[in-house]
């Protein structure tokens, strides 16, 4: 039997700017909800996580809440302004947090409440943001983009603490893996209207493709080219995420071809091609490169060799370095040894998401065509309306003030302007905060159609999965790994027991220089067992894959809970079996593969 709600919102409708931005929605929250709020950039995400705070009031519908029940809101962008330190903005208003609690909160994220609120850095503020808002106690915990500016370390601990979490929350986040992780039910705020369905992120997509599907059959039905012209985005939208599965199956070929000629030491090693070819295809070439400040080694002996058209991802704790590698292979920093050579022809285009760059009085127009109709787009000529529809803006926005825009169009038109500069190298620091799920779809497909070289600082597990052909990882020690692949293969390397390594000494000093043809690297003699893994494992990941799909799209079933709870719940079990087979799996191949290729 359900458990009663503990909030709900029954008709709720609010206007803005003159038009509903809402109306007659419907929202009860239970006492064990963990719920993935899923919308558009401007769909009015943020506005309802308020609505149901009760910080803001509503044109119509009626609020109910069970009594002692304590809502928190963690907002995205909290004012620190008023506050000298962290803990005077942590401590402040009527429902404030004990001080021992919020100490005991800082002290797991390793954040120093006494800093001055002015000058701390946006991962710092987000700490102290989430140190208040768990110290609060709250029955309900509503969280807005939680894991913007937080390192890997930081996410994996909040994702430990709301695994344990007794209460209910709603989260906004771009971070699809975090969502996977902790959500159990969806809620999708899409043109006015929610929907929810009692499936995780996890099968969102799958939902959302058979909603969009449903909406067109229907609108062909009707012979309503108006009504289907007005679904022109969202049918992009499943049509951009088909390409993106080719996209994914491209960058795949091109990692296998990467990992060739990444060695053991964890230096890239050139294995397939002439010496002439590699010169001519590299960009940038960095040779035992060291970088200290003070008697602290950031990087340490990093020798890497980037060739056109590969993605770089760089990860690791905030202060591990990811920065100053970011410096030292961009030439704005020098290193302390060794060099870093950078082809005369790269011509870089930096993205740090500065949306204080974009004045709030300028039109979407200024900031893309200097006020015009026109602008050139990576030297090819395009007329602005045109361009906006790539980026998933309505066409009518041309003349909006960018004060109209919500924080993550801004990111997105930011986006927009940069990528129509002509360049050969994209330099993109924490590119998806802010974001919306489409927008991240897009993005991802800009960058696999980029024909340059792309480096990408961040936090973001699955974008890093579904973008980069190297990942670069920091552990703060001045160690920098070299992976190919992406942020789960990292992650894969940093886990495999050190043991086996131990095993063959030798190719651990090895030289860094490239192997020649005539000296192949000696392969490892495999047990029947472990041939016989090594052959028919790819076809057994073949069928998991399948059948996990399979079972993704049965939970997509939107009435499947209510009429088979009993079925839903062995479909789910079923699920993260097979989950835990797959990844078992591939790590268990990517081990005989290693072993193949010595």
């Amino acid at each position: 039997m359900a458990e009663a709600p503990i909030l709900s919102w029954e008709g709720l409708g609010l206007q803005q700017g003159g038009r509903w931005l809402f109306r007659d929605l419907d929202l009860h929250i239970g006492p064990r909800d963990r719920l993935a709020l899923i919308g558009r950039n401007g769909a009015g995400k943020t506005t309802l996580l308020k609505l149901v705070a009760n910080l803001i009031e509503a044109d119509k519908g009626k609020r109910s809440i069970q009594p002692g029940t304590r809502v928190v809101l963690m907002e995205q962008e909290p004012n620190f302004a008023p506050f000298e330190t962290l803990m005077d903005f942590a401590l402040a208003g009527e429902d404030a947090p004990k001080q021992h609690e919020v100490e005991a909160i800082a002290g797991q994220l390793g954040i120093d409440m006494t800093r001055p609120a002015a000058t701390a850095s946006g991962g710092e503020k987000r700490r102290a943001s989430i140190a208040r808002a768990l110290a609060q106690d709250p029955d309900l915990l509503l969280l807005d983009e939680p894991t913007n500016h937080l390192d890997l370390a930081a996410i994996d601990w909040l994702e430990s603490w709301l695994n344990r979490f007794k209460g209910a929350f709603i989260a906004i986040s771009h971070d699809r893996t975090f969502l996977k992780r902790l959500t159990r039910a969806t809620l999708w705020l899409d043109r006015g209207s929610i929907r929810r369905k009692e499936v995780g992120f996890g099968g969102y997509e799958a939902w959302e493709e058979q909603v969009y599907a449903e909406e067109t059959r229907a609108a062909e039905k009707l012979d309503a080219r108006l009504k289907l012209e007005a679904h022109w985005l969202e049918r992009g939208v499943t049509a951009r995420r088909k390409r993106n599965q080719g996209r994914l199956e491209a960058l795949h070929r091109m990692r296998a071809q990467r990992a060739a000629m990444i060695g053991k030491a964890g230096t890239a090693k050139l294995a397939l091609e002439s010496e002439a070819d590699v010169r001519t295809k590299s960009v940038i070439v960095a040779e035992n490169v060291t970088k200290r400040f003070g008697e602290r080694t950031v990087i340490r002996n990093f020798t890497l060799r980037i060739q056109r058209g590969d993605r770089i991802g760089v990860v690791g704790a905030n202060g591990a370095g990811k920065t100053t590698l970011l410096k030292l292979l961009t030439g704005e920093l020098a290193p302390d040894e060794g060099s870093v050579t950078i082809a005369k022809t790269l011509h870089g285009v930096m993205i740090d998401q500065q949306r204080s760059l974009l004045a709030a009085d300028k039109k979407v127009r200024d900031i893309l065509a200097e006020g015009g109709d026109w602008l050139d787009v990576r030297g090819v000529r395009k007329h602005v309306q045109a361009y906006l529809k790539d980026f998933l803006f309505e066409p009518s926005l041309v003349d909006a003030p960018i004060a109209s825009l919500s924080g993550g169009e801004r990111s997105r038109l930011l986006l927009a302007r940069e990528f129509a500069r002509k360049s050969n190298l994209l330099v993109l620091d924490e590119p998806t905060n802010d974001l919306d799920l489409e927008t991240l779809d897009l993005l991802q497909e800009v960058i696999a159609d980029y024909d340059g070289t792309v480096l990408i600082v961040s936090h973001d597990r699955d974008f890093l999965d579904r973008t980069v052909t190297v990942t670069l990882g920091l552990d703060g020690s001045g160690t920098v790994d070299i992976v190919a692949g992406g942020y789960e293969d990292w992650e894969a390397k940093r886990k495999k027991p050190a043991a086996p390594a131990a095993k063959k000494p030798v190719r651990d000093t090895a030289p860094t220089a490239a192997p020649s043809s005539s000296a192949p690297a000696r392969k490892t003699k495999l047990t029947y067992k472990d041939q016989r893994d090594y052959d028919l494992l790819p076809a057994r990941i073949e069928e998991l894959d399948a059948e996990i799909l399979k079972g993704e799209h049965a939970l997509a079933d939107p009435d499947l809970y209510t009429r088979d709870p009993a079925q839903f719940g062995r479909l789910t079990e079923k699920l993260d079996k097979l989950r835990a087979e797959k990844d078992a799996a591939e790590e268990r191949w990517l081990v005989l593969a290693e072993m193949v290729e010595g």
